[in-house]
């Protein structure tokens, strides 16, 4: 788990150690103040993994043929699907 001031590396490795937070608190093996810990950067990670695919969303471009077989690109719009 990354320190208060280390940086995360990438998605992958938010998405990694979140996943890691979770197997370790459904193992219930940890007291509750370890608990409370790990629950409070799990929720730091999925706040970065969240806003990581928000920016991601927002980048993403499809590609559209129109039906005179022109191709245009447009921002993706998730309401679309």
């Amino acid at each position: 788990m990354p320190g208060k001031k280390e940086k995360l590396a990438n998605f992958e490795q938010a998405l990694k150690e979140l996943e890691d937070i979770v197997t370790k608190l459904e193992s219930s093996e940890l007291k509750l103040e370890e608990a409370i810990d790990t629950f409070q950067k799990g929720v730091k990670l999925a706040d970065f993994c969240s806003s990581k695919l928000t920016d991601a969303q927002e980048k993403i471009q499809k590609i559209t043929e129109k039906s005179n077989g022109e191709v245009t690109l447009s921002l993706f719009d998730p309401e679309e699907t």
